[in-house]
């Protein structure tokens, strides 16, 4: 974890325990690598709205597929794609394969919009990356829900996420 992240938790009385293992860039290498860490797993994506603009961090079960069409029609957009590596760097501070809630953190004018299903809100521990998908951490479901309402991103917590 960078050191921007681990002050900015410690700034924010943000409760964690760190996993380091080797990177995983795929469910099934998660699971070998962090199947033995307790709590909800999250799969990350952001997606673009491209006629726009418009940024969405969609964090879901890491066992979901998401149903892109959808979700397009959920937005009311007429075409969406997943963020360029551009787009990953500028604005969330991150590169493809590390992408996480906590990236949020580096958004420093909000463009992005946070959703998150419902059953990973409600999990009693949540796993995801701190911005490096060489580690992952447990987060406490009070120290998620501050650290996430603490950065000011527009959140939407859904219990209707298109999946396929």
């Amino acid at each position: 974890m960078d050191d921007i992240l681990r002050i900015w938790l410690g700034e924010h009385n943000i409760k964690y325990t760190l996993h380091i293992h080797p990177a995983v860039f795929t469910v099934p290498e998660a699971k070998i690598h962090c199947g033995h860490i307790s709590g909800a797993h999250c799969k990350n994506l952001v997606l673009k709205n491209k006629k726009t603009g418009q940024l969405f961090l969609i964090t879901i079960p890491y066992n979901k597929k998401l149903d892109l069409n959808r979700f397009r029609k959920m937005i009311s957009a007429p075409k969406v794609r997943f963020a360029d590596e551009d787009d990953l760097s500028e604005i969330l501070g991150i590169s493809a394969g590390a992408v996480s809630p906590l990236a949020l953190i580096n958004d420093k004018e909000n463009r992005v919009i946070f959703w998150i299903d419902k059953t990973i809100w409600d999990a009693e521990i949540i796993c995801c990356h701190p911005n490096i998908n060489t580690e992952t951490l447990q987060i406490p479901n009070e120290d998620f829900h501050n650290l996430i309402k603490s950065i000011g991103n527009m959140l939407e917590i859904k219990e209707d996420i298109p999946y396929i």
